[in-house]
């Protein structure tokens, strides 16, 4: 999201400069992992629509931009019990906003792909322009298009405090360095919780682990299966994963492992309870898909307690943005959130809806009814 952001900003010819604890191209966030879901059909909420369309258009304006192949729109088959969160919530955004999706039975699903070990009381919805983003690519090309329009980038120089007032904003750094500027776009990550925290906004940063298989078939290849999201009955949590695009069969929990730190997390990936429960559930439903693991990497989730975003204005200092939370699910936003941050930072408001994202829904309860199972 913070490169997203200063590219945005660079790109309307105001003097940006990007930060960044950790070095470029780094490991240790949530940015990573050669894949991410995009999906129109938001099981989430239908609030989230029209920022996913948006995210769609600047995806492919960055690509053109940079000469850079980030989507992959090979389709998204959603699987589980008719009215289960997943398939009942995509519907309901399909169906607000008029998204073309295909709906499936267990037979419907068997005779498209044979392989599957498809439950008869499951049900599919099917999104042709679902796929993914190539997550490392997208981050490269932000930077490099911040870059071209003038941007400052450091690395491996983390924020050590950071102050406000009417007159801008002044920023600590670890060498010893201040900068001083008119506008703050903070975009932390999973270090995000003291920040948030101060504002009435817990923040959980969750562990969870991506592990990559070498299947036994050629089923799997892209071009000839889809990105899948299974939300089936007795699995801790829904299951997702990608098909093989030369580097495996990649998959995970989606939101299934142990609270932490994001400075203390355990990055050390544990075969038995780390991998064998995943490989297990994935070979109920993909059989021949778990083959050799041949990577494993974990990652965080920074979870609001509701699971939605947290992109706002400072309660306090109108001239700090504020951009995060995104519990797992957010990284096909980062386009359009670069956006709406340079939005807010520059102009003080954007024309995007992102009302349901304020921070003042944490006062108040719930800004809408969350369709999500507990489990997720």
């Amino acid at each position: 999201m913070g490169a997203a952001a200063v590219a945005e900003c660079a790109a309307r010819g105001v003097r940006a400069i990007g930060i960044d604890r950790n070095a470029r191209g780094h490991t240790l966030g949530a940015s990573n992992g050669k894949s991410r879901i995009v999906r129109q059909a938001y099981y989430e909420h239908p609030a989230y629509v029209p920022l996913l369309v948006r995210a769609y258009e600047r995806w492919r304006v960055l690509e053109r931009s940079t000469g850079s192949e980030l989507l992959e729109l090979c389709g998204l088959l959603m699987a589980g019990r008719p009215g289960s969160p997943v398939i009942d919530g995509a519907l309901r955004s399909a169906r607000a906003h008029g998204l073309a999706v295909e709906e499936y039975d267990a037979g419907d699903i068997r005779r498209r792909y044979p392989d599957l070990r498809v439950r008869d009381d499951e049900a599919g919805v099917f999104e042709r322009a679902g796929g993914y983003v190539r997550p490392e690519a997208a981050v490269d090309a932000f930077l490099r298009c911040a870059e071209r329009d003038g941007a400052t980038l450091r690395f491996t120089c983390g924020m050590r405090s950071w102050s406000a007032d009417a007159g801008g904003v002044a920023i600590a750094l670890d060498d010893g360095s201040t900068v001083a500027a008119a506008r703050l776009i903070l975009a932390l990550g999973p270090w995000f919780g003291e920040t948030l925290g101060a504002l009435g906004v817990p923040l959980a940063v969750q562990r969870n682990v991506q592990v990559w298989f070498a299947p036994a078939t050629r089923a799997y290849d892209l071009g000839r299966f889809p990105v899948f999201l299974l939300d089936r009955e007795g699995l801790p949590a829904p299951v997702y994963g990608f098909p093989d695009a030369g580097d495996g069969v990649k998959a995970a929990f989606h939101g299934l492992g142990p609270i932490t730190a994001p400075d203390a997390v355990e990055r050390r990936v544990d075969p038995a309870s780390d991998i064998a429960p995943l490989a297990a559930a994935l070979d109920d439903w993909m059989p021949g898909a778990c083959g050799p693991v041949l990577d494993a990497k974990v990652c965080m989730y920074a979870r609001t307690s509701d699971d939605d975003f947290a992109i706002d204005l400072h309660p306090e200092h109108a001239n700090v943005v504020l951009c995060g939370g995104f519990s797992g699910h957010g990284f096909k936003f980062a386009s359009a959130v670069g956006e709406i941050a340079a939005d807010l930072a520059l102009d003080a408001g954007t024309t995007l809806d992102i009302g349901f994202l304020s921070l003042r829904r944490f006062s108040r309860g719930s800004a809408h009814e969350n369709p999500r199972s507990p489990r997720t």
